[in-house]
């Protein structure tokens, strides 16, 4: 255990067991990921089907939440379920066990997300407390992102790579949709259950595989063509699938997909064993 005193021993133990507050973090986080999800699908759903809606990211989603009778309130909450999911995976990074190489990836994917979930609590608090007033949209991060990373020596191909590593996240989605390996930390769950529950975690894992594909490809794209404003984010590859050929059908789909994938957190939330 690397976490120093007798603290990080508890939290290392419960942790590993899956059990007292780290349980309560880890499904509390799952609950909360799985709202910011579903928001961005359902916008998209609507703009699918011609009902108004947008096609944003899971930050532009909280915009509009805040624009909502209660919706502050319901951003406070979202805000500690995105603390609980990031302090979750804090504690299970450093609690996990094993193979030092395995360990070392899986310790460095727990930090990514943690990072990655504080930063939607942080952006959901500028909300609450009216400072985020014309933020910066995905795209517009992936653009200057893009930007500064294309102005270093060997940026060029330091974008490529990123762009590269993105698609094959998205390929993994693929692989965890087909190959159903999202079943494998399910516990407790009936028969009957899992006929109805498993479909949302296909069409939910290849709904993010089509998503990452699409921003990786186009980060690529950014790369080869020395151009920044190639670079998408989730808001910007929605839109790319809105104005496809047969647009409205793909992005209906893919937000149909990301909605499913919100259920599926779900699910997660309530069968899943959190064990580091």
């Amino acid at each position: 255990m690397d976490v120093p005193g007798d603290l990080g021993v508890k939290a290392g133990a419960k942790a590993r067991r899956g059990s007292g507050w780290y349980e309560v973090l880890a499904r509390v986080g799952l609950v909360a990921k799985g709202i910011s999800f579903g928001l961005v699908g359902v916008l998209a759903l609507e703009l699918a089907l011609g009902s108004g809606g947008q096609a944003t990211s899971r930050q532009g989603a909280l915009k509009q939440l805040a624009q909502h009778p209660f919706g502050k309130v319901v951003l406070v909450a979202l805000a500690a379920g995105f603390a609980a999911y990031a302090l979750w995976r804090l504690v299970e990074s450093f609690a996990t066990q094993g193979d030092e190489k395995k360990k070392w990836g899986k310790r460095l994917g727990g930090i990514g997300r943690a990072a990655i979930y504080a930063a939607l609590t942080f952006s959901a608090l500028k909300l609450v407390i009216g400072a985020a007033g014309g933020g910066e949209s995905q795209d517009q991060k992936a653009h200057r992102t893009a930007a500064m990373a294309l102005g270093w020596p060997g940026g060029t191909w330091l974008v490529g790579i990123a762009g590269a590593a993105i698609v094959g996240a998205g390929l993994f989605q693929f692989w965890r949709a087909f190959s159903r390996k999202f079943e494998d930390r399910w516990r407790g769950m009936g028969h009957d259950a899992k006929r109805w529950f498993v479909p949302l975690g296909i069409a939910g894992h290849v709904a993010r595989g089509i998503v990452f594909g699409l921003i990786g490809i186009f980060v690529i794209k950014a790369a080869r063509d020395y151009n920044p404003k190639d670079a998408i984010g989730l808001d910007g590859a929605l839109e790319k699938l809105a104005h496809a050929s047969y647009g409205p059908w793909l992005l209906g789909l893919t937000a149909a997909g990301v909605v499913c994938y919100a259920l599926y957190c779900f699910v997660d939330a309530r069968y899943r064993d959190v064990s580091a």
